[in-house]
């Protein structure tokens, strides 16, 4: 009767001693000092917009952009500005008054140069260090003949929009994390 006992005390020891081991070994390690700051940040999804290019007095074709934000947390509480008409302008700016994307000249079309100049003109326009980073998630051309073409419902053979930079899809971002 005693070896029963001590045999019955014996098996739920390990039974427990295993659980823990388990259920400690299964839960997920603490977060590494420096994820610190990516958990400070909060993403500002921006809207499609359009932005009309001008050439010759007349309009030629038209950007197609969506840009979104990683901006701190504790900022973006107390910001009551209108982030997506700042975004607007600052990409009306950039893309027609100081002309960043040339259509002729795409292969030499730096994204980062235009990440920083957005990130830079946001902050500034905010007047403090607001935009951690800037995710260009579509930048496409459309001629003005595509655009005519489509709003006449008469689909001519017109080439495909251009894809400046458009973001990866959500495998491959997941894959980069």
């Amino acid at each position: 009767m005693v070896k029963l006992v001590l045999t019955g005390i014996w098996v739920c020891a390990i039974t427990l001693a295993s659980v823990y081991f388990s259920v400690k070994l299964a839960t997920a390690p603490a977060p590494p000092a420096d994820d610190s700051k990516q958990s400070q940040l909060e993403l500002v999804k921006g809207e499609t917009i359009t932005v009309p290019i001008i050439g010759d007095g007349a309009v030629t074709g038209y950007f197609l952009a969506r840009v979104s934000f990683m901006m701190n947390k504790d900022t973006v509480k107390g910001l009551t500005l209108p982030l997506t008409e700042m975004t607007t302008d600052e990409l009306f700016t950039l893309l027609v008054g100081n002309k960043m994307v040339d259509i002729s000249k795409l292969k030499s079309f730096d994204p980062e140069a235009l990440r920083d100049a957005i990130k830079n003109g946001m902050n500034e326009k905010l007047g403090g260090e607001y935009v951690s980073e800037v995710m260009l998630e579509q930048l496409d051309y459309l001629s003005k003949e595509e655009v005519k073409a489509n709003a006449s419902g008469h689909q001519k053979s017109t080439a495909d929009p251009v894809k400046i930079i458009q973001s990866p899809p959500p495998e491959a971002a997941s894959a980069a994390h």
